[in-house]
């Protein structure tokens, strides 16, 4: 058993040969450029890519293989250059019978036999095969079927936002309005919430949480993610994992104090002012998104005890800390190899020894939570207070 740090929601931007795939991701934002960035500067061991149905991706995925950069496992997943797994797995957008609105729900499977095969059967449900997270003209149930009989993991995606997602949007109380609780191996906290929040709702008491990055850009990529001790760092073991066998675990998530994402609190649509009354005291609309922390309040069921989970740390990315420009971080990267290296190994005063004291003051404390932060909601993401 060995400990490995694991991001499962990672967007690809642009394909090899520079064809959009999710069209709001940097253009960067390539399959291989994520595999090499996992490596360095994030530190990360296993990724899960979920643009990973395109055609384009898969070729990608095939012409690794052919270098001998990319191998495909017998316990699943793909050994990119024997340091890092690419889970590869799709998001789609469903809107059925049953559904208040459009939901995400993402879905990763072990090999090309099976990744091919639901590409296949999405095509024949979707506009436009090539891009990123498409209308599915499908029941989300049928959907989670399709997955379990190809071996894949079916994770609903960051199911508290207020746009496009299971609570936000989707359901009015319970998930069993749309989706089979057999048939999901995991539920995605989301930017704007954590372990405690979520379990104030006691359907979701018997479901492992996942905390990804919902990365857009590379720099983004490990802003969320987990702890795992698995038996290898396979697609088998993460499924394991999920489900808290044969020793295969989540120790720990990683993210964000729900303060930082774009949707915490109820603000206002127009120019995020957070809510106070009816109507805006900024700009007078009486338009708001509503938050995450709000939304929650309204589905709390409490009566059940909440099960004991893994720790949720509020860690706060480098790219969020004031005063830590490109320079600084290459400099860091230089000493100490990779983000999780910085954010989990090394030592205050190894730190202090690199950057000014201030800043390893501040590093230390994004990574204990200790940041003094101001709230983030309708769409813009909260900051770290200076």
């Amino acid at each position: 058993m060995n400990e490995y740090f694991v991001d499962l929601h990672i967007h690809i931007g642009r394909t090899f040969t520079g064809k959009p795939v999710k069209i709001t991701a940097a253009k960067t934002l390539t399959l291989t450029n994520i595999l090499q960035t996992a490596k360095f500067p994030k530190g990360l061991n296993i990724v899960g890519v979920i643009d990973c149905h395109s055609p384009e991706v898969i070729a990608e995925m095939e012409q690794l293989c052919e270098e001998g950069r990319l191998i495909e496992m017998e316990e699943g997943g793909f050994r990119f250059e024997n340091e890092v797994t690419l889970i590869p797995g799709t998001e789609m957008e469903v809107l059925d019978e049953n559904c208040n609105g459009p939901i995400h729900l993402l879905a990763y499977f072990p090999g090309f036999k099976q990744l091919k095969e639901f590409s296949r059967w999405l095509s024949m449900r979707v506009t436009n095969l090539q891009l990123s997270t498409q209308r599915v003209y499908e029941k989300a149930v049928n959907i989670q079927e399709k997955v379990k009989s190809l071996e894949g993991l079916f994770i609903p995606a960051h199911v508290f936002t207020p746009f496009k997602s299971l609570y936000g949007k989707g359901v009015k109380q319970s998930l069993k309005e749309v989706l089979d609780p057999e048939l999901i191996d995991g539920v995605e906290l989301g930017l704007s919430s954590n372990t405690v929040m979520a379990d104030r709702i006691g359907e979701l008491h018997g479901f492992t949480f996942v905390s990804n990055s919902d990365a857009h850009s590379l720099p983004k990529m490990a802003r969320e993610y987990q702890k795992m001790t698995l038996e290898a760092p396979t697609f088998s073991a993460v499924k394991k994992a999920l489900h808290g066998m044969d020793g295969n675990s989540i120790d720990e998530n990683y993210g964000l104090n729900p303060f930082l994402g774009k949707y915490y609190r109820t603000a206002c649509a127009k120019c995020f002012t957070l809510k106070q009354g009816d109507t805006c005291p900024n700009c007078g609309s009486k338009k708001f998104t509503k938050g995450v922390s709000e939304r929650i309040a309204e589905l709390a069921d409490e009566r059940t005890t909440p099960p004991k989970r893994p720790p949720y740390i509020h860690q706060v990315p480098l790219d969020f800390l004031p005063g830590l420009g490109a320079k600084t971080k290459e400099k860091l990267y230089s000493h100490f190899g990779s983000e999780m290296n910085i954010l989990h190994r090394v030592s205050e005063g190894e730190l202090k020894k690199v950057v000014k004291g201030g800043l390893a003051d501040l590093i230390v404390k994004a990574r204990s939570g200790e940041l003094q932060l101001e709230e983030g909601g309708g769409g813009r993401y909260g900051k770290v207070a200076k």
